[in-house]
C-alpha cells in the first residue's frame, strides 16, 4: 500500500510518500517538503503567531494535494516539539483541523524517541545488540537505549538546533560569550539524564539520526548522499571536536558553503554541533554510525505493525 507520512516538525513540514507492506522494507516514492521553522516563530509568550499559523495551514493543504496526486491510500499526520511546546497549541490544532480536515497527532518527546529507536532497530537489526540512539531535531534532542524494539530508556530534551539558535545565538557570527554560555547550558541539561542510561550498561552500537548528525558526519569526511543509503557513514568525537571551534567563528553564509550543509540549516549547525559534541562526550561515545531511517520511518513501521494480516 502507498502511505504518506506528514511530519510537522520544528524546521519543515515534510510529506514522505512510501510504498509499504507488512514484512517488507518501506520504499520511498516521493518527498515533498517546505521550510517553516516553527521553532523560530514563537512570540514572547511562546505562541505561534498568526502569520505562522496561516503558512502552516497553506503548507499542509499543499501536502495533502500532493498525497492525493501520488495515490496515497492513507496519510499519517503528526507534529513534534514546535507545536507540542507552543502555548497556543490547542488553537493551532483546531485551526488546522477546521481548514484542512487534518487531525494532527502531537507526539510526546518520549514517543518521538521510541519511534525513532524502532526505525534504527529495524535498520540495523538484532545483531547490533544494545543500541544507544541520538537524534537532534529543530526543537529537541531525543536519546533512547535498549536491546529490543521498545527501548529500556527514552528521553526528550529541549535542545533542538533551531530552538537553541533562536534563543541563545543571535549574532552572525555568534558572540564567543554566547557560545560559551550555550555550551554550558547544553552540557548541564544532558548531564541530568546520563545516570538514567548508565545503569543499563555500555551499548554495543551507538547510532544517530537527523539532518544535523548527517551534516556533521559529512563535514568529517563521510560519503555524500549521492552515494546512496547503504554506504556506511560514521562520525568520531575527535573529528566533531575539531569542527566545533571552526563553526563557531563562521557566519551562516560561510557554513552554507561547507560540504553537505544546506543554506536553510547553516544558521543552526553550530548549536547542533554543540549538542552532538556534548552528547557524545557525556555518554562516552567515541564514534557513532549514521542511521538513514528516523522518526518518519518509525511512524510507518508502527502503522504496518498494526495492519490486520491478509
Amino acid at each position: 500500500m502507498r502511505l504518506g507520512v506528514l511530519d510537522v516538525g520544528s524546521n519543515t513540514v515534510h510529506l514522505l510518500v512510501m510504498d509499504a507492506h507488512p514484512g517488507a522494507r518501506p520504499l520511498p516514492a516521493h518527498s515533498h517538503k517546505a521550510e517553516l521553522r516553527l521553532a523560530e516563530l514563537l512570540d514572547a509568550d511562546g505562541a505561534i503567531g498568526a502569520h505562522g499559523v496561516e503558512r502552516l495551514v497553506t503548507i499542509i493543504g499543499d501536502a495533502l494535494h500532493t498525497a492525493e496526486e501520488k495515490g496515497c491510500e492513507e496519510v499519517l499526520p503528526f507534529a513534534t516539539s514546535a507545536i507540542r511546546d507552543a502555548s497556543n497549541a490547542d488553537a493551532v490544532l483546531r485551526r488546522v483541523k477546521e481548514e484542512t480536515g487534518v487531525g494532527l497527532q502531537v507526539l510526546t518527546g518520549e514517543e518521538e524517541a521510541r519511534l525513532t529507536f524502532l526505525a534504527a532497530r529495524r535498520w540495523f537489526g538484532w545483531s547490533a545488540g544494545k543500541l544507544l540512539l541520538l537524534d537532534i531535531g529543530g526543537g529537541s534532542l531525543e536519546v533512547a537505549y535498549g536491546m529490543d524494539e521498545e527501548p529500556d530508556a527514552a528521553v526528550s530534551l529541549p535542545l533542538g538546533a533551531g530552538r537553541l539558535t533562536a534563543g541563545w545565538l543571535p549574532g552572525d557570527p555568534p558572540d564567543p560569550a554566547d557560545v560559551k554560555a550555550l555550551r554550558r547550558h547544553v552540557r548541564a541539561e544532558i548531564a541530568r539524564t546520563v545516570g538514567e542510561f548508565a545503569r543499563f550498561g555500555k551499548p554495543d552500537h551507538v547510532v544517530a539520526s537527523s539532518k544535523t548528525f548527517k551534516q556533521l558526519a559529512r563535514l568529517a569526511g563521510a560519503p555524500g548522499s549521492s552515494e546512496g543509503l547503504y554506504v556506511q557513514r560514521e562520525l568520531s568525537r575527535t573529528s566533531l571536536e575539531s569542527w566545533v571551534p571552526k563553526l563557531a567563528v563562521m557566519t551562516a553564509e560561510q557554513r552554507s558553503g561547507l560540504p553537505g550543509v544546506s543554506e536553510g540549516r547553516a544558521a543552526q549547525l553550530l548549536a547542533g554541533a554543540l549538542v552532538a559534541e556534548a552528547a557524545m562526550d557525556l555518554f562516552g561515545v567515541v564514534e557513532l554510525e549514521i542511521c538513514p531511517w528516523a522518526l518518519r520511518e518509525g511512524v510507518i513501521l508502527r502503522r504496518l505493525d498494526h495492519l490486520p494480516e491478509a
